[in-house]
C-alpha cells in the first residue's frame, strides 16, 4: 500500500514561495500588507500545492468562529433574496461566512434554529423583525450572542436595527392611493401574528384613511400567507363583494403579482376597472403587466449596511446602533383613477 499523503501545511507554503510562514499568514488574512509581486507568489503556492488554512487554528487563537447567522422567514420567493446577497457579500468582505436558516414563519421554528446556530458558535445574529418572545433575546444575552434587526426601524426597540418604517412607507403608499380618488379600500396582507412588519403595512394603510378623512374601519383587509396563489385567491374574494374595492393594496408584490394574475384571468382590466399595488420593489414588480406601483425598499443598501454594523458589534468596534433606510413610492401602470363609484 502507498503511503497516505499528507495535507499540506504553512510551511509548505512558505518553502514553495521562498518567504517566511508569517508572510504567508499575511497574505493570506492581510492581503492589502503584502506587495503584490509577493502576494501573487505565494498564492500561486497556496493554488499548486492545494494548501487551506487551518480554520479551527483560527478559531482557536481568535476565539471566535468568524460566522453569521440569519434566519430568515421563507426562501419560497424574492423579498429577501437581494438583501441576503448584498448582507453576504459585505460578510465576505468583513471576513466572515454565513450560514442561513429559514423559520417558514413559525416562532417555534425560529427558536430552534436560533439556539442551533448559538450551539454551532455562530458570533452574531440576523433576525428579521422584532416581534418574538422575550426569553429569545435573554437566551441570546447569557450565551453573549449579539444579535441585530432588519427590515424593520424601531429605535426605541433593545435591539439595533437596520431597516425601515413599515407604517411610514406603506402610509406614504396609501396617501398616493387616495390622492388618486380611491375611496373604497381593499387590502392583503400577509398574516400579521408574529409578524411586526405586515401589522406595521396595515397600520400604514388605516392612519393614511385617518388623515384624509376616511373610516379606518371599512378598509377590507384579507390575511393570506405570502405567495402568488394565495394572492390570486384573496382577490377573487375581494372581487366577488358588493360593492368591489377600487383599488387592492397588497402586502408585497408577490401577493400583487398574484391579484394580476387573478385579475387578467377574471377579464377584469387594471387599473381601469380596479388598481393594485404592492410593496417592496422586487424585479417581478417591473415584469408583471401592467407594471406595479409599489414601495421601493433598497435591499442591498440595507443588507450592507447591516452585514458592516453587526461585524462591528461582534468585534466590539460599536454597542450597536440603528440604522433607518429610506424608501420611496415608484408610480407605475397598476394605479389610477378610480371608475365612477356609485
Amino acid at each position: 500500500m502507498g503511503k497516505t499523503r499528507s495535507a499540506p501545511t504553512l510551511n509548505d507554503v512558505a518553502k514553495a514561495a521562498g518567504v517566511s510562514t508569517a508572510t504567508v499568514s499575511r497574505c493570506l488574512n492581510s492581503p492589502d500588507r503584502v506587495i503584490e509581486t509577493t502576494r501573487r507568489r505565494v498564492l500561486q503556492a497556496v493554488e499548486s500545492l492545494g494548501y487551506t488554512p487551518n480554520f479551527a487554528a483560527r478559531v482557536m487563537a481568535a476565539r471566535r468562529s468568524f460566522t453569521i447567522g440569519a434566519i430568515i422567514p421563507t426562501m419560497d420567493n424574492a423579498i429577501f433574496a437581494r438583501g441576503l446577497q448584498a448582507f453576504q457579500d459585505q460578510l465576505h468582505e468583513n471576513g466572515f461566512t454565513l450560514l442561513v436558516s429559514s423559520s417558514a414563519y413559525s416562532p417555534e421554528a425560529e427558536r430552534e434554529q436560533i439556539r442551533t446556530l448559538v450551539a454551532r458558535g455562530a458570533d452574531g445574529l440576523l433576525l428579521i423583525g422584532h416581534a418574538r418572545d422575550a426569553e429569545i433575546y435573554e437566551y441570546l444575552d447569557r450565551h453573549q450572542v449579539p444579535s441585530l434587526v432588519a427590515w424593520s426601524y424601531d429605535p426605541a426597540a433593545q435591539r439595533p436595527s437596520v431597516g425601515f418604517r413599515n407604517a411610514d412607507a406603506m402610509c406614504e403608499l396609501a396617501h398616493h392611493v387616495i390622492s388618486a380618488g380611491h375611496r373604497r379600500i381593499a387590502m392583503i396582507s400577509g398574516t400579521t401574528q408574529g409578524n411586526d412588519r405586515a401589522q406595521s403595512r396595515v397600520k400604514g394603510v388605516r392612519q393614511a384613511m385617518e388623515a384624509s378623512g376616511l373610516n379606518s374601519g371599512s378598509l377590507t383587509l384579507i390575511e393570506t400567507a405570502y405567495e402568488i396563489e394565495k394572492g390570486a385567491e384573496a382577490f377573487g374574494r375581494l372581487m366577488a363583494l358588493t360593492p368591489r374595492p377600487t383599488v387592492v393594496m397588497c402586502g408585497n408584490d408577490v401577493l400583487a403579482a398574484g391579484a394580476l394574475r387573478e385579475a387578467h384571468r377574471q377579464g377584469i382590466r387594471v387599473p381601469e376597472q380596479v388598481s393594485v399595488t404592492g410593496f417592496d420593489d422586487i424585479e417581478l414588480a417591473e415584469i408583471v403587466t401592467p407594471t406595479l406601483t409599489t414601495v421601493h425598499v433598497p435591499h442591498r443598501e440595507m443588507g450592507r449596511k447591516a452585514a458592516c454594523e453587526l461585524t462591528a458589534i461582534v468585534e466590539g468596534k460599536s454597542e450597536g446602533r440603528s440604522i433607518c433606510i429610506e424608501t420611496r413610492v415608484v408610480t407605475r401602470h397598476s394605479l389610477a383613477k378610480p371608475p365612477c363609484q356609485s
